[in-house]
């Protein structure tokens, strides 16, 4: 009789490498649950079982091959790698492509990088400031101010995390940087509403993504992943609010 495991070992393989790629990259744990199960199914494995939190994945199978466990340590927003991984999971569903091709082409899309590049970041994140600050009725003559104060406190969190791998920390001080230029732009004469700099300045770094995606996972019965994700953007949103906090009680 013909040796299935070792094929059955590598669709598991491909199928964690899948589910790695996605929580990395910021995709709802329903969805990689989903993704996991379906490649395996279309690969001849129809009773496949994950299990999957923010920090890490457990696949199985009925065979006798054990249980495999991967670790998630690194996790940033790359929807674009989403999109790649369910094209690819599609096409295999489909027939149009082998478990090699797709194994191959989801190495190329981990080594990948599609990240914008770090001045188009800044540059994105300052323009969103300050429409941001328009949004939320803020005067046309904040609108400097607010591209400035928001620029300057997304480029302070990007190289505080690279030196510092706490994210509380970099966020903290960033917010924190906000609340200074903030005031001293009033100071200065050069801004008249405090709160609406200081508001659209921070939108950049509030954990939109994350909040959607705590509440998608709760309401697909993933509690665990649900609730990790919502303590982590709770944490996100306590970090913000105590570096405006602490500005406002020592400069204000």
């Amino acid at each position: 009789m013909e040796n299935k495991y070792p094929q059955t070992f590598e669709v598991i393989e491909l199928c964690l490498l899948a589910g790695k790629i996605m929580l990395q990259c910021g995709a709802e744990t329903y969805r990689v649950e989903d993704t996991m199960t379906r490649i395996a199914a279309a690969l001849g494995i129809p009773n496949s079982h994950s299990y999957v939190t923010p920090t890490g994945i457990v696949f199985s199978t009925d065979d006798t091959n054990p249980a495999k466990l991967i670790r998630i340590s690194e996790r940033t927003t790359d929807l674009y790698k989403v999109t790649l991984v369910n094209g690819v999971s599609r096409k295999v569903s489909s027939g149009e492509m082998t478990r090699e091709q797709a194994f191959l082409k989801l190495k190329e899309i981990e080594n990948a990088n599609y990240t914008f590049p770090i001045y188009q970041q800044i540059l994105a994140a300052s323009i969103a400031s300050a429409c941001f600050m328009v949004m939320f009725q803020g005067e046309w003559n904040n609108f400097i101010p607010a591209l400035i104060t928001g620029g300057v406190g997304f480029t302070s969190f990007i190289f505080l995390h690279r030196v510092v791998q706490i994210k509380f920390f970099s966020e903290f001080i960033a917010s924190f940087i906000i609340g200074i230029l903030s005031i001293l732009f009033i100071k200065a004469g050069m801004g008249t509403q405090l709160d609406k700099i200081i508001i659209g300045s921070v939108m950049p770094l509030v954990p939109g993504l994350l909040i959607t995606n705590a509440v998608r996972d709760l309401m697909a019965g993933h509690l665990v992943s649900g609730l990790s994700k919502g303590a982590e953007a709770f944490l996100t949103a306590f970090a913000i609010g105590a570096g405006i906090a602490v500005v406002f009680s020592f400069l204000s």
